[in-house]
Order: structure tokens, then C-alpha cells, then sequence
């Protein structure tokens, strides 16, 4: 089956003077010149986007967008029209956003927010910055401590509204936050807690499974330092955080966990690693 806006596994059926042609269910599909594997013969099978030219015509690329349908991304605005907005998304034609698809009067240099989706009317890709229409934490699809994908969507006073699995909404509250972020940025992350359809994220893995990989990040930072690192229960947030990457209660909680099992010893300036 083709799948437009998608990636196709598609097979060459003969070549031309300005591309190859690729096998569709009822039609061939142009792979211009310029986006041809070196060394391509007919019978061989490639990986395309598939879109629809500026005539309306179903085209293949090897250019690899930013997003594909489904995808929530955040593009930057190329040009503006009175009909929409064109968006750059990584492929010679430019992707578009009516004006009736979008929250702001979008402007040229400017990033937006967007869910890339197919218009029923036309069957053509397109953008659209009504996301909320897209999400419903009415039927979850995750469940506690869930490995998840995650996208910064807006600030709140109590933290960041965070997009799960391009389906749900959740808070990453200020407090779980270590690391700059900015609306569009895309994290792994977890579940942390549902309360009925609220729920709560976090950056890192929950509990003892966090502690356990903190642990083994620690101590192969000491084994590149000779056995020793200057930081304790008095460095600072800010200086644990640049150096270990993550915040100064996971570091006490990891450290004092691998001085029960004997694995490091404390000093009056740091860290060091138990002599085997």
C-alpha cells in the first residue's frame, strides 16, 4: 500500500532521460534525477518520502523531511501569504498552513508548532497549529513509569505542558526540570504519575531504576579521572548539574548508595573510588 506523507519501500520500474520510475499500486511515481542513489538499476528497491508536487502530482524524494504525517514538529515560516503560511520542512517544496489552521498571524523567520497531517479535501500534506484537537487523555494509552517521547508544548506557572507519544498531554513541573528547555524540544522521558487523566512526567527514570544509572554514570566519570572527582554534600546544584548532568538530590541519593555497597569512599573534598 502507498502511503503518502510516509516513508515507501518502492521498487524501480524504469528509468527516463530526468529520473527513474518507481511502482505504485496504479500509477508510477516520478524519483526526480537529482534525488537518485548513484548506481540505481531497475529491479532495485528504495526507500522514498512520498508528497505531492506543486501540480497536484505524487512524487518521490530520497530527501529525508523533519517530520511526516503525524508528526508534531516545530518548523520555521519561510513566506506568508493572505491564503497561509509556508513552512520550511526540509524538502524542496515548502509545507503549508492555511490561515484558518492557524493560532497567530504567523510571520517569515519565525518557528512554529505544528501537527503535519493530510487534508481530507485535497489529499494533500499539510500543517496546522490546532494541535489540542489531537490530543485526549480521555482513553491512556500509558501507564506508570512508561518509557515515553516527549515534546515541550507551552509553559504553565507550575511548569511545562508536555506532548506524550504524539497523543497525550502531561506536566513536567518545574522542580523535575535540570536543563534549559524551550518549546518544540523533544526528550525521553517517563511517566511519573495518573491521577485519573492528569499526568505527571519526568525527565529521568523513576526511583531505584534512576539511581542505578546515575550510579554507573558516576563511577565511570571516576574511573576517567584517576579515581577522583572534587564534588560532595556541599558543591552546589549548579556545579553538580554542569558536571554530572543531573540534579544535586539524585547525586547524594546515587553516591550514598554506592557508599553502602563499597564501591566509593567520601573525603573532606570529594569523591573516591574503593580500591578493589
Amino acid at each position: 500500500m502507498i502511503k503518502v506523507g510516509e516513508y515507501n519501500l518502492l521498487r524501480v520500474k524504469k528509468e527516463a532521460d530526468f529520473g527513474v520510475y518507481l511502482e505504485g499500486i496504479d500509477q508510477e511515481i516520478l524519483l526526480p534525477s537529482r534525488f537518485v542513489p548513484e548506481g540505481t538499476r531497475v529491479g532495485d528497491e528504495l526507500e522514498v518520502f512520498l508528497y505531492h508536487d506543486s501540480e497536484n502530482r505524487l512524487i518521490a524524494t530520497t530527501q529525508r523531511p523533519y517530520g511526516i504525517v503525524g508528526d508534531i514538529v516545530l518548523l520555521k515560516a519561510v513566506s506568508v501569504t493572505k491564503q497561509g503560511a509556508f513552512l520550511d520542512w526540509g524538502l524542496m517544496k515548502d509545507l503549508f498552513v492555511a490561515q484558518s489552521q492557524q493560532l497567530t498571524h504567523m510571520a517569515p523567520g519565525q518557528e512554529y508548532l505544528v501537527k503535519i497531517y493530510i487534508d481530507e479535501r485535497t489529499g494533500r500534506l499539510a500543517a496546522t497549529e490546532k494541535i489540542s484537537r489531537f490530543l485526549s487523555n480521555e482513553s491512556l494509552t500509558v501507564q506508570e513509569k512508561d518509557p515515553v517521547d516527549l515534546l515541550v508544548y507551552r509553559r504553565t506557572d507550575i511548569g511545562y505542558v508536555m506532548i506524550i507519544n504524539n497523543l497525550h498531554t502531561g506536566i513536567l513541573h518545574h522542580n523535575e526540570i535540570f536543563r534549559p528547555i524551550e518549546i518544540g524540544d523533544k526528550f525521553k522521558g517517563y511517566i511519573r504519575q495518573i491521577k485519573e487523566d492528569k499526568i505527571d512526567v519526568m525527565l529521568g527514570k523513576p526511583g531505584f531504576e534512576k539511581v542505578e544509572d546515575e550510579a554507573g554514570k558516576i563511577l565511570r566519570l571516576l574511573q576517567e579521572n584517576d579515581g577522583y572527582l572534587p564534588y560532595h554534600d556541599k558543591s552546589t546544584p549548579e556545579e553538580i548539574q554542569e558536571f554530572f548532568g543531573m540534579s544535586k538530590k539524585t547525586f547524594k541519593m546515587t553516591v550514598g548508595n554506592l557508599y553502602k555497597q563499597h564501591k566509593i569512599t567520601f573525603t573532606q573534598t570529594g569523591i573516591k573510588l574503593e580500591e578493589a
